[in-house]
């Protein structure tokens, strides 16, 4: 990865969502209940739902919330969400890999394949990008945590992959399978991380020109409005220096 561009760049930007608060509080909901209706609705008994719960809290997710959201699912309630993966290509060649829990797949596909046509994108075939990217486990802490000596030796300890530091913070990275128990041996040492998620890093980015790069923040906003895409992964590469002159934060 690009040492001027870190994961925040390759996960979409999250500065968007803050204006939309609402809408990034009922993505985090729906994930949890879809987490806890899946296995026992006690985070420390389920994997999946401790990082949904990690995630809602790293966002300022208010606890009542959170915790309804838990509820919802025990008294299976609510709808019935599916698990749904498009895979695409944006401006600049750009592969990008969209997360989706959905209630009605046609809706979700409809919109996403929108989302694509109308920004300079193409909606592939299922595996047409993901044999480019890594399913790995993600764990981010701030700088303010220590320098990147102490969270290498922390990580190693933990049985972390690899490690990336930089002004903006650390990125740790494990094997998907060990996440869960990577980030509760890090957490004892180095306190609650800000991210602790499945996720999908690309093997090689590709650095995106400053004409792409507005069609494809365009792209990534329109399908960040959709309520169901959950996230958007890419392999693109913008430098700070384009995504500040777009009005962009990563």
């Amino acid at each position: 990865m690009a040492g001027h561009s870190k994961f925040k760049n390759i996960m979409h930007r999250k500065g968007a969502q803050d204006k939309k608060r609402s809408a990034m509080f009922s993505k985090l909901s729906r994930e949890i209940t879809v987490a806890a209706k899946m296995g026992m609705p006690d985070p420390d008994m389920n994997p999946r739902l401790r990082l949904a719960v990690n995630a809602a809290k790293s966002q300022s997710m208010p606890k009542d919330n959170i915790q309804r959201a838990i509820d919802k699912a025990s008294a299976n309630e609510g709808d019935d969400y599916e698990e749904i993966r498009y895979e695409g290509f944006g401006p600049g060649g750009v592969a990008l890999i969209v997360e989706a829990l959905t209630d009605n797949r046609n809706r979700t596909a409809t919109n996403v394949r929108t989302a694509f046509a109308k920004n300079g994108g193409n909606l592939g075939a299922s595996g047409s990008v993901a044999h480019g990217f890594d399913r790995l486990g993600l764990i981010a802490y701030p700088a303010s945590i220590g320098g990147e000596e102490k969270v290498l030796e922390a990580a190693m300890e933990a049985g972390a992959d690899d490690i990336q530091s930089g002004e903006d913070g650390h990125e740790i990275w494990t094997a998907a399978d060990d996440l869960h128990e990577v980030s509760g041996a890090l957490e004892k040492t180095l306190g609650e991380a800000e991210t602790v998620k499945l996720a999908w890093k690309p093997q090689v980015t590709v650095e995106v020109d400053e004409k792409d790069a507005g069609s494809l923040f365009k792209l990534l906003d329109a399908l960040d409005d959709d309520d169901d895409v959950q996230t958007v992964w890419g392999n693109y590469d913008v430098s700070d220096e384009i995504a500040e002159k777009l009005g962009q934060d990563g």
